[in-house]
């Protein structure tokens, strides 16, 4: 097995937020669903696919990035992409376990 060695910047990432685990509270997104859908998609950002929020990081960009955007505005140290449902049995409830 090969073994992954990071990028310079990838590191200095991990090693501030270890750094920032062992000092302070680490505070962390919330609602990412909740968010995505306040942003009001239409049918046609879904791909037909109503409520299947990981196509919306294909489709509509924007609207996953204003959402870090705004928990970032309010001082959440860390924020993560709406792959909750990005799995092989969720996305076969929408026939795109393959994507």
């Amino acid at each position: 097995m090969a073994t992954v060695v990071p990028t310079s910047a990838q590191q200095a990432r991990a090693d501030a937020l270890r750094e920032a685990l062992a000092t302070r509270v680490v505070v962390a997104d919330g609602a990412m669903g909740t968010m995505l859908q306040a942003q009001d998609p239409s049918l046609e950002d879904f791909q037909q696919l109503e409520g299947c929020n990981e196509v919306l990081n294909v489709t509509r960009p924007d609207i996953v990035r204003s959402v870090h955007e705004a928990y970032f505005a309010v001082g959440v140290d860390c924020v993560e992409t709406n792959t909750f449902g990005a799995n092989y049995w969720a996305l076969g409830e929408y026939d795109i376990s393959e994507r």
